[in-house]
């Protein structure tokens, strides 16, 4: 292993367990707000833009995921139909209410919105949307960068019910280039990913204990294909991208 790719992976695992104990209160509180709306037949939505979709995407028709959430999925505000353009959209007003319309979000519900920054119009009018019909919002953001960046505006971390801090710096990537002032290695995905994943897992752990985990099963294992038909049928109606 190199010096740098050293460097990534102890950055990483150190901040993973710093968050271990700095979120432990938070997690618990944002799954105390997701088991509330399972218990309820509520859906947990997953929104974000540029690379922070990959969260909704990690969390859709997932093994070892709770079949009831459901990913926002806006190409526009996404990377694959243009990541210059895409940077636009997240920056601009009145175009995440209408997104999210078609998803029927309802009260009680829950939408967890994953943003780096915090401070892009996007997230936040999608927890304004939220708060508006009586949805409980989870933010994963980093702090130190809204707070750095943010000039007078409003930060999604002011808008949420429960905060999640992933801790991370402004900029995102943590490994410096030595003589450049350039620095690499992003970890904004892989920490996002981590926090989610952690809190579903006690979600499920808790519905289990009633018999009631809705949980996918990977396609490979057996009896796969009957257990996630049942819920794909189940959970289809509210969620478009199945």
């Amino acid at each position: 292993m190199t010096d740098i790719t050293d460097a990534y992976f102890t950055n990483l695992i150190s901040r993973l367990e710093e968050l271990k104990q700095t979120l432990a209160g938070p997690m618990a509180q944002a799954a105390a707000v997701i088991l509330d709306a399972a218990r309820g037949d509520k859906r947990v939505y997953v929104f974000g833009t540029g690379h922070s979709h990959m969260l909704a995407e990690e969390v859709h028709y997932r093994a070892g995921g709770l079949a009831f959430t459901v990913p926002v999925l806006v190409g526009s505000a996404m990377l694959h139909e243009g990541a210059v353009i895409s940077s636009v959209y997240e920056r601009t007003q009145g175009l995440v209410r209408p997104m999210l319309e078609r998803y029927g979000m309802q009260p009680g519900d829950v939408i967890i919105i994953a943003s780096n920054s915090g401070v892009n119009a996007a997230p936040i009018e999608a927890a304004d949307y939220a708060r508006d019909i009586g949805a409980k919002v989870i933010a994963i953001t980093s702090i130190a960068y809204s707070s750095a960046i943010a000039n007078g505006r409003r930060r999604l971390a002011d808008v949420a019910d429960v905060v999640l801090d992933n801790g991370l710096p402004p900029g995102d990537a943590v490994v410096d280039l030595e003589g450049t002032g350039l620095r690499v290695g992003p970890v904004s995905t892989a920490v996002g990913v981590t926090i989610i994943n952690a809190i579903f897992a006690e979600v499920a752990s808790e519905l289990s204990k009633s018999g009631n985990a809705s949980v996918y099963l990977s396609a490979n294992m057996p009896g796969a294909a009957e257990i996630n038909q049942k819920l794909v049928k189940k959970y289809r109606p509210r969620n478009p991208h199945l």
